[in-house]
């Protein structure tokens, strides 16, 4: 053989080597493709395909006119896939580092942790709004998401690596990146970050309304007020699809199978009226700061329908700074026009004066002693309540008693009914029991069954005492008299739209609970009350010049310790007008004002009625409210010395 060529050893260990490599070529693909077939299939589909959940819209919470009281906002959640950083990418770290206003080695350690060891604990659950991850029978989201579960992806895929590690494929930067900082951000031209917009809850007025509108928490899960109460609305209906992504992590759009578009939520229209509602805290912030109360309220509505226009509480906090408010101050978030009671004082004594009108035991002109410290009822002598004043008579019309409070003619009027009739027109009434009112946490206050009562409890419940009411209950009880007789549901949802701006909700007239008296004696107790805003009455301060005004002062001493307390009072002025063609009622409660207040003592007419005249006032012309003189002189009920209460 020519020496040219080879030895045949070296060809056999040619031959061996090539054919040795073709072998372990051909095993590992029949490996591959035969026995771990299934496995790798798996590994390649979780890498691949994916589910993208679309977050939708939460609807807009907006007022009477359509002004925004809670919207969300769409934010930018900025990530970064570990397994996909180039060289280049590392050296711009500083700079994003920079835009986002991040420590630099925060960024890095983002960058360059690839893999957890421990895999956390997952359970099967509703999908997140904005998750993506991987399909392949893996648990749809992990217990414990890197961010807001709303608001973006998994922190990592369940891939593991030959070792057994979590491959971590997204772990978030930031969750509140703006649209020009994102721009800025990809000028960089690093591959390996991610963008997802989400949605966030802002309330433009901060704490306008707050106790009424509500908020959401860092997860976007609805906490309070009409937040919770209409979330099945405000939420909307996350879309998602079923896709595929290629090797630097980006969409593959023609490979979309199963798409669901998402369904913005609704937006809920309320009956309140921001420049009202502006009216009521700006008042109650002139309240607080002259009077110092511990707390306050005040409620105008349209006693027609029973439709809140404005609701407001001292102390409030800002909705967009809930997460703010110190642990030991967070009663300040309670609606405590709903939530707290108190005795309601003489605003109650519409009730025995109602209730005996309508069951014909007395008229406005009815005469009672209410001299007499003690009077004989049912085999029992009782101690009546004392008075506030001295009157100049013995005997005082039912017209005058109210006029002037006079609590011994009240307690008259009660024992004229009786426990059970009056028990039955005070439930009537509202007291006792819930209204409806949907958010706030409603209570519905004490009024105890006359079987439980004690025997002077007839002389004291007439003028308030011995029950507690919130100021919403009393704040309807006025209206039965101001809408002729019929006690409404108070309402705050007027209008519910879809996210077309199709209406899909619509009411504007009253939701009767029932018929409490006749329109007849509503119009005679309204007649009567015009009487306690004359000048002789017990709130000469709450009369408006060219309306004729219809209400009732009320001032209770609270108690404290378990004991009444002569040193703190509850000061209350509850009313409407015009009083023959009612357009507003107004409440104004103000709760332990007496530090401040004129001579020591917080009466309903020296701190509530001055703020009714001023709310009446200025809701003048935003509710264009027409002058109605009254054809009944309102002199005729008054009596010639006025009171204090």
């Amino acid at each position: 053989m020519s020496k040219g060529f080879g030895s045949s050893y070296r060809i056999v260990l040619l031959a061996v080597v090539f054919f040795g490599c073709f072998g372990v070529l051909g095993a590992r693909l029949v490996w591959l493709h035969v026995v771990d077939r299934d496995d790798w299939l798996r590994t390649i589909t979780k890498m691949r395909h994916q589910l993208i959940v679309e977050t939708a819209r939460r609807g807009d919470i907006l007022d009477r006119r359509g002004a925004i009281l809670a919207t969300s906002r769409s934010t930018i959640v900025l990530g970064v896939d570990p397994t996909m950083v180039r060289p280049q990418d590392e050296a711009k770290i500083p700079r994003l580092a920079a835009l986002l206003g991040l420590p630099e080695s925060e960024v890095r350690q983002h960058f360059t942790t690839k893999f957890r060891e421990a895999a956390p604990a997952t359970s099967v659950g509703v999908v997140p709004a904005g998750l993506v991850f991987n399909l392949g029978g893996l648990p749809a989201a992990s217990t414990k998401p890197a961010i807001p579960v709303e608001a973006g992806r998994d922190e990592e895929d369940s891939v593991k690596d030959e070792k057994g590690r979590r491959i971590i494929r997204w772990t978030k930067l930031r969750e509140d990146v703006s649209e020009e900082l994102n721009r800025e951000i990809e000028g960089l031209g690093m591959k390996c970050l991610t963008t997802d917009r989400i949605y966030r809850r802002a309330y433009p007025n901060n704490q306008l309304a707050a106790h009424i509108v509500g908020y959401v928490d860092r997860e976007q899960r609805p906490v309070a007020g009409m937040e919770f109460f209409a979330d099945f609305y405000l939420r909307g209906q996350q879309g998602w699809r079923v896709g595929e992504r290629d090797g630097r992590n980006r969409e593959l759009a023609q490979f979309r199978t199963r798409e669901v578009p998402r369904t913005d939520g609704y937006s809920v229209s309320l009956s309140i009226e921001s420049t009202v509602q502006d009216i009521v805290e700006q008042e109650l912030a002139w309240i607080a700061e002259k009077y110092r109360p511990l707390k306050a309220t005040i409620i105008v509505s349209d006693p027609r329908t029973g439709f809140i226009l404005g609701m407001g509480n001292y102390p409030s906090f800002n909705l967009n700074e809930y997460q703010k408010v110190p642990k030991e101050e967070q009663a300040r978030m309670k609606n405590i026009a709903v939530a707290d009671i108190y005795e309601p004082g003489s605003v109650f004594k519409i009730v025995a004066a109602a209730g005996a009108i309508e069951d014909g035991l007395a008229t406005a002109t009815t005469r009672f002693n209410c001299a007499t410290e003690r009077v004989d009822y049912k085999g029992r002598t009782l101690k009546l309540p004392g008075e506030d004043h001295r009157f100049e008579k013995d005997e005082l019309t039912v017209a005058e008693i109210m006029a002037h409070s006079s609590n011994r003619g009240a307690a008259r009027i009660g024992m004229l009914l009786g426990e059970a009739r009056l028990y039955h027109y005070a439930r009537a009434f509202g007291f006792g029991s819930q209204l409806g009112f949907p958010v706030g946490g409603e209570v519905g206050g004490i009024l105890l069954r006359p079987e439980k009562w004690n025997p002077i409890d007839i002389t004291r419940i007439p003028m308030g005492h011995t029950i507690a009411a919130t100021a919403l209950q009393m704040h309807q009880a006025m209206s039965v008299i101001a809408s002729g007789g019929m006690l409404l549901k108070p309402q705050l949802v007027e209008r519910i739209r879809d996210a077309s701006g199709e209406t899909v909700y619509l009411r504007r007239d009253g939701l009767p609970i029932g018929r409490v008296v006749s329109e007849r004696t509503a119009q005679t107790v309204a007649a009567m009350l015009m009487g306690v805003a004359s000048k002789n009455g017990t709130a000469a301060e709450a009369a408006i010049d060219g309306f004729d005004v219809a209400g009732k002062t009320g001032t209770t001493i609270k108690i404290v310790n378990g004991r009444y307390d002569s040193r703190h009072h509850v000061a209350s002025f509850v009313g409407f007008f015009p009083a023959t063609r009612p357009q507003v009622a107004i409440s104004v409660i103000v709760d332990d004002a007496d530090a401040h207040a004129p001579g020591g003592v917080a009466y309903g007419r020296t701190v509530a009625a001055p703020s009714f005249k001023r709310l009446g006032e200025q809701l003048i012309p935003i509710l264009d409210i027409k002058p109605n003189r009254a054809s009944l002189r309102t002199d005729v009920f008054a009596a010639r010395e006025g009171g204090r209460r």
